[in-house]
């Protein structure tokens, strides 16, 4: 071992962390970072592990989440998590989905095509991939589209406070204030839903009951934060990227023009090759031998998903994106067996996977309808930043004016 531990926190790696995933993986599959205080992982197998194990749990997340959504089903164990989540997981899949909220999907994305589809040149991240999923998500929940620059604003602010590993003070100075203005703007909204229930998620969630046990107005405003943070920036990045994925795969492009049924498995390959977050973090119950090393009880660990993803003992050539890899099947991918960590795993696996699938099917096939010629404009280059979510800058394409 002759190389230097790469520092996630560097310059160097936030320009390029997929370099500095191969010296983790290959020399330091488990390292001390001091700077974070926790325990990084790197390498697909003990990221899975730390997902599914029990003795890895989301205690962290009393002090990463909570200040800013409030005490959200991430944290819950038990029965506790068992309820809350069978309380909220059934307007995320099957009959509600597809009846329901579909239509809502697919409204949103032709409006924001619209607006820029007879222009013959678009940003898709500033006018379509960051507005999307947000204006899916309000829309979801009856909620007033009027307020989408403060959404935006809020889970910005979210999502700045829980990647805030350097621990800028003004990060997480914008990140708390988000949590009392956000509530500020919601549970006024909760409990007029309660006595006017309606045919969205929020009526949905207000009326939810198992066994007598029904959410409380925080629950439901947390859950929401929790909705809103999660279901903007995640699928805000996946579908920039899994567009420029394929822009710079010609071949690969053509293909998924030609039949859209492969937009799944470019999804799911773009979770693995350029995921939108690159770290979720876990605390060990008691001392873990784990990556070569020792973990000792209460210590945090940060599993590095972008490092996993890019794992050449996991995936065959991991550095090179390919829609049809045998070792990554999309039939699997939005479910608790996939082979591949970006939804996470265990009990813990996103209860929003299909929901994100949905929103990325219908945006992308949208987007190639529209623009069937669609190409990088001359002289781009988008880049990728962010250290916790990483996505790109800018994705600037042109194509032939809709007539």
């Amino acid at each position: 071992m002759n190389r230097e531990a790469p520092d996630i926190l560097s310059p160097e790696f936030a320009a390029d962390p997929y370099a500095a995933y191969r010296v983790l993986r290959d020399d330091f599959p488990l390292l001390y970072h001091e700077a974070t205080r926790s325990y990084v992982l790197s390498r697909y197998d003990d990221v899975e592990r730390a997902f599914k194990d029990p003795v890895f749990t989301t205690d962290n997340y009393d002090w990463q989440l909570e200040p800013v959504h409030g005490r959200t089903i991430l944290q819950m164990s038990g029965r506790e998590h068992a309820v809350r989540r069978a309380l909220v997981a059934p307007a995320f899949r099957g009959t509600t989905l597809e009846q329901q909220f579909l239509p809502v999907i697919e409204r949103n994305a032709r409006q924001l095509i619209d607006e820029f589809r007879a222009s013959g040149g678009a940003d898709l991240v500033a006018q379509f991939a960051t507005r999307f999923p947000v204006n899916v998500i309000v829309d979801m929940l009856g909620l007033d589209r009027a307020d989408h620059e403060r959404f935006h604003r809020w889970y910005t602010a979210i999502i700045g406070f829980l990647g805030n590993l350097a621990q800028d003070p003004h990060v997480a100075e914008a990140g708390l204030r988000t949590r009392e203005e956000f509530a500020a703007y919601l549970l006024p909204v909760i409990r007029e839903r309660r006595d006017n229930l309606g045919d969205d998620l929020l009526s949905t969630l207000c009326a939810a009951e198992i066994d007598g046990t029904r959410m409380s107005d925080e629950d439901i405003k947390a859950f929401c934060s929790l909705l809103l943070t999660a279901g903007g920036e995640t699928t805000d990045k996946a579908i920039s990227s899994l567009v420029h994925n394929l822009l710079r795969h010609p071949e690969q492009l053509a293909a998924v023009r030609a039949d859209h049924s492969l937009i799944a498995p470019a999804f799911a390959e773009t979770l693995r090759y350029t995921p939108p977050v690159h770290m979720i973090m876990r605390q060990a119950a008691e001392d873990v031998v784990i990556g070569g090393g020792k973990v000792p009880a209460g210590s945090t660990v940060t599993c590095l998903i972008g490092a996993a993803g890019r794992d050449e003992r996991r995936y065959a050539d991991p550095d090179t994106f390919d829609i049809r890899r045998g070792d990554l099947s999309a039939d699997t991918a939005f479910s608790a067996a996939a082979a591949h960590l970006s939804f996470a795993l265990g009990r813990h696996f996103c209860v929003g996977a299909l929901l994100a699938k949905a929103e990325v099917e219908v945006g992308v096939a949208r987007l190639l309808e529209a623009m069937p010629d669609m190409a990088l404009a001359p002289g781009a280059e988008p880049r990728e930043q962010g250290v916790f979510t990483r996505g790109l800058d800018a994705l600037p394409v042109e194509f032939t004016p809709a007539g």
